[in-house]
């Protein structure tokens, strides 16, 4: 399967809303970041080293709990969004009493070599991603043989209700088409991973207002729906989007869950765990192996017995 551009998302709006996105980690990521967090039980053997990728929107109050984790462990922080580096700096350095013996569980800024990390975390960012397979390729560039991967983005349930009520008012999508979970597995085998565990959770939230609902969807990003109304809306259209979330969106989830007059919105959440496999020798044709690959190769394959 090739690893195509997602159709419907706008690659220039995509990286204006990264280059601009708030300074906060929503509370809708910080608590799929929490849930990931609890996946880390499976996980046998600590990494010696990790990488949070972009952790500002990822979750700065999860990022403590995997920390705390893998307290032993070197931590590779990467913030991608230049605005957001210093924010990341000022958040997650640990002071030097903090550390352990040795510098044991140090922290360091900036993008991870090669293979120089065993976990690579990633919450909340792959659904933005105007190149996902570019994206998860770095991913895997950065994890070390029999390193792994652990990451969350949104699913195509998610905001299910309001693109029901766009299309009933005859306006443009309100975002825009999310990947779903085994076409992400698909891209990471494609990528070179190997075993991609691949797992879904909806979560339905309820707001008191619809104000309080656009003020909540403003903090988790913007419409980056390619066929997005291309100019800005007026006090009249607000006022009838109001109106219509007032009627049109009913409490999401099982009856009895929310309360009466409340409006819901599904949220899908895609988890997904992937290790990365040794790399494989080439036994035919002309093929090119990067350096650090053919070491791993050559420092694994098992020796003649005597």
């Amino acid at each position: 399967m090739a690893i195509d551009l997602p159709p419907t998302l706008d690659p220039i709006a995509a990286a204006r809303w990264h280059a601009r996105a708030p300074a906060s980690s929503p509370w809708l990521h910080e608590e799929v970041a929490r849930r990931m967090e609890t996946r880390l039980e499976w996980i046998r053997e600590p990494p010696a080293a990790w990488c949070h990728w972009d952790p500002v929107r990822g979750g700065v109050e999860a990022h403590t709990l995997v920390r705390q984790r893998f307290a032993n462990a070197r931590c590779q922080i990467f913030e991608t969004a230049e605005h957001l580096q210093s924010v990341a700096r000022e958040s997650l350095s640990l002071p030097w009493w903090n550390l352990g013996r040795w510098g044991a569980g140090r922290t360091e800024f900036g993008a991870p070599g090669a293979g120089s990390v065993q976990m690579l975390w990633a919450n909340m960012a792959l659904h933005t991603a105007p190149d996902p397979g570019a994206l998860i390729a770095a991913w895997h560039r950065a994890i070390s043989v029999d390193g792994y991967l652990m990451f969350s983005c949104l699913g195509p349930d998610t905001l299910r209700e309001l693109r029901a009520l766009y299309a009933a008012q005859g306006w443009p999508p309100p975002n825009h088409a999310f990947t779903d979970m085994h076409d992400w597995g698909d891209m990471l085998i494609e990528a070179g991973f190997a075993e991609p565990v691949m797992d879904m959770e909806r979560i339905n939230l309820t707001f008191a207002t619809p104000q309080r609902l656009l003020v909540e969807l403003r903090e988790l990003g913007v419409n980056l729906h390619t066929e997005r109304f291309p100019a800005l809306r007026g006090r009249r259209w607000h006022r009838a989007l109001l109106g219509a979330m007032s009627d049109g969106l009913a409490p999401a989830g099982e009856p009895g869950e929310t309360s009466a007059g409340s409006l819901g919105l599904t949220f899908e959440i895609v988890y997904g765990h992937a290790f990365k496999p040794s790399p494989r020798i080439p036994v035919s044709g002309q093929s090119a192996v990067a350096l650090e690959d053919m070491r791993t190769m050559l420092r694994t394959r098992p020796r003649r017995s005597e």
